[in-house]
């Protein structure tokens, strides 16, 4: 699959499954707390999506049981929501969604404190967040994909965190996950060239401990392999002439 460049037309649409889903996004924040279940916090992100005639593009996807990845603590991505699993003070939550609208995907994470956390975990949300700004700085036409992996992977590691190389942000639209694969890190070659009307989700998935990470026996879950705190921040993206328009920012 070659990487697309959206027209007004598409642009729009996506614009739209985007908006969507930062309300999502911002209203589940607002939600999570202590005493919930990860499957309550599915339940609820489904509902909010199929609310705004959209339907959500994780469930199902090869294979996946659930419309929200919901990862704490140690869980970087992909964890199964379940009635068993519940949200504990000082956690950090981890909340993964995306939406069709009309055709068109969006795809957006965040990483959220419950209650009070350590010192250390709250670092890490931060940093992980702000990588991704210090990303997209280089999100412009005429720049190189590898200047947006070289910048997060910059300042994760000088802020002494670790970023996790085997998952990779995308490119999306029609589909969810489209070219090109976007690293979260240092690459020997520059990467394709940004041309205005790419649309591409960028990810960076950032460990407190080692970037080693394992898969759990669900075959979905992936962990720190140390046990280290993980946060997940991303974003859907458009490329512009001058920079980039960030699609899912909404209040967070």
């Amino acid at each position: 699959m070659a990487v697309t460049i959206k027209s007004e037309k598409q642009i729009a649409l996506m614009r739209e499954s985007c908006r969507r889903l930062a309300q999502v996004h911002d209203a589940l924040g607002r939600e999570l707390k202590a005493g919930m279940s990860t499957l309550d916090i599915d339940r609820l992100g489904e509902e909010m999506i199929r609310s705004f005639g959209c339907v959500p593009n994780f469930k199902n996807y090869n294979g996946y049981p659930a419309s929200i990845c919901v990862s704490i603590n140690e869980e970087i991505v992909h964890g199964i929501p379940s009635a068993k699993r519940i949200i504990q003070e000082g956690d950090i939550v981890s909340l993964d969604a995306g939406m069709i609208y009309k055709g068109y995907h969006s795809d957006a994470a965040r990483t959220w404190a419950v209650g009070e956390v350590s010192r250390q975990a709250q670092r890490l949300i931060d940093v992980t967040r702000e990588s991704f700004f210090e990303g997209i700085r280089f999100a412009k036409e005429g720049n190189h994909l590898h200047q947006i992996s070289a910048a997060i992977q910059d300042y994760v590691e000088k802020n002494g965190f670790s970023v996790v190389r085997d998952l990779t942000g995308h490119g999306i639209g029609t589909h969810l996950h489209e070219d090109p694969v976007i690293p979260n890190y240092r690459t020997w070659g520059r990467g394709i060239r940004l041309a205005a009307g790419m649309t591409l989700a960028i990810e960076p998935m950032v460990s407190a401990g080692s970037c080693q990470i394992t898969c759990l026996d669900d075959d979905w879950t992936c962990v720190t392999s140390d046990g280290a705190l993980s946060a997940h921040y991303e974003n859907t993206i458009l490329i512009t002439e001058t920079g980039c328009e960030i699609l899912t920012m909404g209040e967070t």
